[in-house]
This record gives C-alpha cells, structure tokens and sequence, in this order.
C-alpha cells in the first residue's frame, strides 16, 4: 500500500472521464438527498475502498451525511488536487488557513489538531526533534517542511515519498526517527502492536509544523457551512469523533 499524509493527496477514478458541474449549496444536497466527498481508495487508517475497514475520513463523512440527513456518496481521487475534475461537496483533513487552499473553497470550524510528529525506535527515548543529536537519522517526506526545518539542525535527513514506507524502514532499524503525520504512525503501531515504535505530538512545540484540520467544502454556501458546524459541533460532544479516530488508534486532539 502506498498511502500519503492527509495534506498530500488523493485518487481519481478512472471511469471520471467529464469535468463536473459546481458542487451543490444546502438546499440542493436536500433535494438530492446526498452529499459527496472525496477520498483515496488505498490510504488507510484515512480511506480506504475497503468495505470492512473504511478509514476514518470516511467515517466521519458518513457521521456528517447522517447528520444532515442525507446519504453520503464517494469520489475515488488521487491526488488531492484532482478533486476539481469530480463533482464531489467535501474534502476531509483539509488544512483550517484560507492562505493554504488552492481554488474556491470553503473551511469548517476545525476539528482536529494535528502536524508533524515524531515516530520513534524501539529504545530511544526523545520528546522534540530539538532532542535528537546531530547526525541522527531521520525519516523527512521529501520536500516537506519538515525536510527542511530538521536539515537545518543538523540531522541527517532521508527522504520518502510515502509514510508507510518510511515508518516501515523506521521499525526495521534503518532510521532513529521520523518526522510523519500522528495518523499515519498510529495507525501502524496499532498494526504492529510488537514494533515498539512510539511517537510523540513533536509539532505542539513547533508552530511551523502545527496546524488545525478542517472540512474543505466545494464551492458552498453558507448554509451548508453552518449545517456542516453544527454537525461537527454534535459529533465532537457525543463522542463520535473521539470513538471513530480510535477505532483506527488515533488520537482526537480538540483544536
């Protein structure tokens, strides 16, 4: 499986042959009595086109359409930025900055905390990357800015084009640590219960490497925008947020 960080991408369906009409306002999601979202087919612990182990982005959409009343209907993407070629309302783990988004889009209150964290071997024992000595060896997705900021404390930076081939190295022994989404880590750990890897919320020390998660809604309106806040707002103090991350072994962290 070659899955990737929220931020970094999702996949197109290859019957996806016309370019789709603007995604829907409110009052038409209730007439069709559907809302879509986009998603990648093999990414888990995010999504997945696997019946038995969805991935929670999915999960929460489902939670979202329940909310509204309305079925949930999936676009099958990679990458992200293709989602302007599907006719698709929602984007999950959309980063919560206007400046960050490309093309019209609008932003939910933020939902979950979320950044670069730091996974670790078996036996070593740090809280930051400004606890890891110089020389160390240390997973980066290249061109991130992570790569860059851990370049410069000097680390010895190796760099991946996928998370879970990165942590996978990571468990073998061939890196100290690596600077990866908490999602992707948590999810192999609790595959691997016996990998002894652990990690820790690096990012809550670095602003730069921190950031809030949000619903990227295509094109609506502002009704749709509330509608959507409110779910999120009932779905946060029920407890179903918190229960659908951890059935994938990750963490909600309020914003």
């Amino acid at each position: 499986m070659k899955s990737v960080a929220p931020v970094a991408g999702l996949a197109l369906v290859a019957s996806m042959t016309t370019l789709p009409a603007q995604a829907r306002p409110l009052a038409e999601v209730q007439l069709r009595g559907e809302i879509s979202l986009c998603a990648n087919p093999n990414a888990l612990p995010y999504a997945s086109a696997r019946p038995e182990s969805p991935g929670f982005q999915l999960e929460i959409g489902q939670a979202l359409a329940t909310r509204l009343g309305v079925k949930l209907q999936v676009h099958w993407i990679v990458p992200r930025m293709r989602a302007g070629l599907v006719d698709c309302d929602m984007l999950l783990d959309t980063i919560a900055d206007p400046a960050a988004q490309r093309g019209p889009i609008r932003l939910s209150q933020p939902y979950q905390k979320s950044g670069v964290a730091m996974g670790l071997r078996a036996g070593l024992q740090a809280q930051r990357f400004d606890d890891l000595a110089a020389g160390t060896r240390v997973g980066v997705m290249v061109n991130s800015l992570a790569s860059r900021s851990l370049n410069q404390r000097g680390l010895h930076t190796v760099p991946y084009a996928f998370e879970d081939e990165m942590v996978a190295d990571l468990a073998r022994g061939e890196l100290e640590a690596c600077a990866v989404s908490p999602a992707s880590i948590a999810w192999y750990i609790r595959e691997h219960p016996g990998s002894g890897l652990r990690y820790t919320h690096a990012y809550d020390s670095e602003p730069e490497l921190r950031w809030n998660l949000a619903v990227g809604l295509r094109r609506s309106d502002d009704a749709l925008v509330e509608a959507v806040n409110a779910a999120l707002s009932q779905l946060g103090a029920d407890g179903t947020l918190a229960r659908i991350y951890a059935h994938y072994g990750v963490e909600l962290r309020r914003p």
